[in-house]
């Protein structure tokens, strides 16, 4: 019997996926199945995005790339940066990573050992807390509440430091509630920080366009006072209908910033060549189909809302940015993850239980609004003829 090491008895994984392969294997079996399940825009990566790759491969940009990146991607980045948040940052402390995950991974790594304590929000998007347990630490959840607007409570994250957390994750706008932190409880999160200086922070900004009803988004760059400490996430996946390019970015601070490298070194060597120019593109060219995008999750977001608070034992709070929904199902008498599996198998509609985002999740649903209108009626028709109809098992 072949015997591996313990950690990998304490990953997990991300359920979404799982809930995709499932709604797929139905539709592959003739079922009208619709999708609000999975976080991805259902647009078309924009065409001169693409055009950019299919010139790069045909100028012959195959090879290896440097590591931490083209220097005109990392010096793009930058600059975006600088033109929507008014930061320095430096292309040098700038590195291009295969996607969002392997920026989370790399952080936790960089922290996590046992008998270290790292602090996640709760519901969360998983892979923070998989990748928390695998290294040893301890995870720490941080209360992301429907009462607050599912914002993070400085006071209450501040309250749940102890002399072993070593870093703490934050996501605004969230995934999977939609929410978005306000500045002025950014502000009180930064300050009470001055008080734990070798807390290190790692911001997932990756829905950072993603904001609605004249929020702004907050940019954690834009605290001198914790840039020294301060990882930041972000990517082209969500922005620019990317997800399977994959292409993100970090910015790290200091040596943090070599010890991501040499680990990039080890894992994956660089990112595709073709896709660093794509992204090149994506920054540099017109970003009329962002906003346009952008605009069409706005409308989808009413549509959405409205209608799930007419469904029978369900309200939704208004999310603030990202493309989900996260309503409370309590009132239904249905558990979270049961009324998902009956919602795909009996009625067509794939949702992800809030139990997969973490142990507050239980009561709440995800629903992704990066469908088309038309699905999205159609599949609160369809949720509101089941609960009509069936009651809890």
């Amino acid at each position: 019997m072949l015997k591996t090491i313990a950690a990998f008895d304490r990953i997990g994984e991300e359920n979404a996926f799982a809930v995709l392969a499932r709604a797929n294997a139905l539709a592959a079996q003739g079922r009208d199945i619709i999708n609000l399940g999975i976080g991805q825009p259902d647009f078309r990566t924009p065409d001169f995005i693409v055009e950019a790759a299919v010139k790069a491969l045909r100028e012959g940009h195959h090879g290896y790339t440097p590591a931490t990146g083209i220097p005109p991607l990392r010096e793009a980045v930058a600059e975006d940066l600088h033109k929507r948040f008014n930061v320095e940052v430096s292309p040098d402390s700038v590195m291009i990573m295969p996607g969002g995950k392997p920026t989370m991974f790399v952080s936790i790594l960089m922290f996590g050992e046992p008998g270290a304590e790292i602090m996640y929000p709760d519901p969360g998007f998983p892979i923070y807390r998989s990748m928390i347990e695998f290294t040893g630490a301890t995870p720490v959840p941080v209360p992301i509440r429907e009462e607050n607007g599912f914002a993070f409570s400085a006071e209450e994250t501040l309250s749940l430091i102890t002399p072993k957390t070593r870093l703490i994750i934050l996501n605004s706008p969230a995934n999977p509630t939609g929410g978005v932190t306000p500045k002025s409880e950014v502000d009180k999160l930064v300050a009470g920080l001055a008080k734990w200086p070798d807390v290190a922070i790692m911001s997932d900004e990756i829905y950072d366009h993603m904001v609605y009803d004249g929020e702004t988004h907050v940019c954690l760059l834009s605290y001198p006072e914790i840039r020294d400490r301060l990882i930041l996430l972000n990517g082209w996946s969500k922005t620019y209908a990317m997800t399977g390019w994959r292409l993100g970015y970090a910015v790290f601070p200091g040596k943090l910033y070599d010890y991501a490298r040499k680990l990039a070194v080890n894992f994956h060597s660089c990112v595709n060549a073709s896709a660093q120019y794509a992204g090149l593109a994506a920054l540099k060219g017109p970003q009329d189909e962002v906003w346009k995008m952008v605009a069409e999750f706005d409308k989808r977001r009413k549509v959405v809302v409205e209608g799930l608070n007419k469904l029978p034992g369900v309200s939704c709070a208004t999310p603030k940015g990202a493309f989900y929904a996260f309503p409370n199902i309590k009132a239904t008498g249905w558990k979270a993850k049961a009324l998902a599996t009956a919602l795909l198998d009996d009625a067509g509609v794939a949702i992800i239980g809030g139990p997969d985002f973490g142990i507050l999740g239980e009561g709440y649903v995800r629903l992704s609004y990066a469908n088309s209108t038309e699905n999205i009626l159609k599949a609160l028709d369809r949720m509101g003829e089941f609960l009509s109809k069936r009651k809890a098992a």
